[in-house]
């Protein structure tokens, strides 16, 4: 099974140091929590490779599905054909073998009808994020990366979708990030508290 290894990772932005020799492991789903301004986004963007350690080794990612800060998705899109982006089989049966099965998780997550057939720029903001979660899950992915992936979620939907996340990410190395205290105890993953990591 894939474990993401993270060894004596530092960050700093000039003077200020957001975390010092942080080693971690990860190999099944965990909440990843700190005080506002620690640097989990600034974490989760080193581990998808977007941003350069001050120094410390990252291994093991592999390839990964994420949730970023913002929603990213291609707005003239319905929230269906978002997700059937990320699918590796992008021929004749995406349609058949998957776009039922994204539309019946869609419809789990509260998407009537309407909404399924609007450009993802019509959608509403909790809309919008459970089309990134859904992508991000869909994703042929070796490690899930979700970046307070529950925002603009009114409390039942963000029921639905961590009861979605847990039956799709078991056995998964996923570090989600989230300030969601109802969240944490949905999910019931392991909570790391990043400042005692280092």
């Amino acid at each position: 099974m894939n474990k993401l290894e993270i060894t004596n990772l530092s960050k700093r932005f000039g003077e200020k140091t957001l975390f010092k020799n942080l080693n971690l492991t990860v190999d099944r789903p965990m909440i990843l929590w700190a005080a506002s301004g620690w640097g989990k986004t600034t974490l989760l963007r080193i581990l998808m490779g977007f941003e350069n350690p001050t120094s410390g080794i990252v291994t093991g990612v592999g390839r990964v599905g994420a949730v970023f800060q913002e929603d990213r998705l291609c707005p003239q899109l319905t929230a269906v054909q978002n997700v059937e982006l990320v699918l590796e089989n992008t021929k004749e049966n995406t349609e058949s073998d998957y776009k039922e099965q994204i539309t019946a998780d869609f419809q789990q997550l509260g998407f009537d009808r309407a909404a399924l057939e609007l450009p993802a720029r019509k959608l509403s903001g909790g809309q919008k994020r459970r089309a990134a979660l859904l992508r991000a899950v869909w994703a042929e992915s070796d490690t899930l990366l979700l970046d307070e992936p529950f925002t603009g979620m009114d409390p039942e939907t963000m029921k639905k979708a961590a009861a979605l996340l847990k039956a799709r990410c078991e056995g998964k190395p996923v570090l989600l990030a989230t300030h969601d205290q109802n969240a944490i105890e949905e999910l019931g993953w392991p909570v790391l508290e990043l400042e005692q990591l280092g």
